[in-house]
């Protein structure tokens, strides 16, 4: 297996786990509550979390930050894109209801509604995907720094 399949695996199981958490909101009527989800938050940072170390587990002493990023970030696009991606089409094939109950909660009489829920989904996964790689990035990343002793 090659080491740029790392982030896509990762990305892929992550992707499954936001839309598994999408559908069991949706069993209970919940989908369109925006407070469940930022869990999404959670869901999207701990497979970026396991991928950074993971990566850093199998490169030991070699661990780059530069990749680490990388394969944080690409797990979290590809997760980002394959929910926007299962979003749009239960939003217009699955459920064509969805969008009117979300428009309900949400906002009221946007001409372009739909085409704003997908950006902001997709928007909102991407920039948690970019925080949240950097945030773990900090807590993998070998330190320089020199200690004097006093």
């Amino acid at each position: 297996m090659k080491n740029s399949t790392l982030p896509i695996r990762f990305g892929l199981v992550t992707a499954a786990v936001l839309v598994a958490y999408f559908l069991i909101l949706s069993l209970f009527n919940k989908h369109t509550n925006i407070f469940y989800s930022l869990f999404n938050g959670v869901i999207t940072g701990f497979g970026i979390y396991e991928t950074i170390k993971y990566l850093k587990l199998k490169d030991g002493n070699k661990f780059d930050y530069g990749r680490g990023f990388k394969f944080g970030l690409t797990t979290g696009v590809v997760a980002t894109l394959l929910f926007t991606f299962f979003f749009m089409v239960y939003s217009t094939e699955l459920n064509p209801l969805f969008l009117e109950q979300l428009s309900a909660v949400w906002a009221k009489d946007y001409s372009n509604f739909t085409a704003i829920v997908f950006f902001t989904v997709a928007i909102m996964g991407m920039a948690t995907s970019l925080v949240l790689t950097l945030s773990f990035m900090q807590l993998f990343k070998s330190s320089k720094n020199i200690l004097s002793k006093a």
